[in-house]
């Protein structure tokens, strides 16, 4: 069977929502949150660093634990916005939602190349529900969707499964690929 990749996308300034893997490990230290390790940050550096490439611009969506649809600032996504920053070598903006008037003006602003990390989508409880209007909200914000979260690509959770239903292209990322790839040897 034929698998659209983002190799297959014309991304040059659009809007892409590629759905990560950044449930990442952290402590805290000194009253801030630290990643103690960024492996599932790194896999995804192959699939940004090409729309980035491109011309796309880039929100990048991830749970991070189990919030239980609670705001919890010790699983918050905004410690991963710098970290990410440093791998790739430029900005990368934060919105405080997944959904909603913040979220939706950062990816409006974004420019060709440019990247927004969005907070936690299980901040939210409709995402473990597969929520319609919490998926809707969220590829509104969107005009392409890349699944990169092969950690988390077998759930049935707004953001992976609800929201592809709402864009009109829909492909794998290089992590997806290749994991693929691999389960094919």
């Amino acid at each position: 069977m034929a698998k659209l990749t983002v190799r297959d996308l014309n991304v040059h300034g659009k809007r892409v929502f590629m759905r990560v893997d950044y449930n990442v490990p952290m402590e805290e230290k000194d009253g801030q949150m630290v990643i103690t390790d960024a492996t599932r940050i790194q896999e995804t550096l192959p699939t940004i660093k090409f729309l980035i490439e491109k011309g796309a611009r880039i929100i990048l969506a991830s749970h991070l634990g189990r919030p239980k649809g609670q705001r919890d600032p010790k699983q918050s996504l905004a410690p991963v916005a710098p970290a990410l920053s440093a791998l790739i070598g430029k900005p990368v903006a934060f919105a405080s939602d997944c959904v909603g008037d913040e979220a939706k003006a950062k990816a409006l602003a974004l420019g060709n190349g440019d990247v927004l990390l969005l907070e936690n989508t299980r901040f939210h409880a409709g995402e473990e529900k597969n929520d319609a209007t919490l998926a809707k909200g969220m590829a509104d914000l969107a005009e392409v969707f890349v699944n990169d979260a092969f950690g988390a690509c077998h759930r049935k959770h707004a953001s992976i499964y609800g929201l592809p239903k709402h864009l009109p292209e829909v492909a794998a990322g290089f992590l997806i690929m290749k994991e693929l790839k691999r389960s094919e040897e």
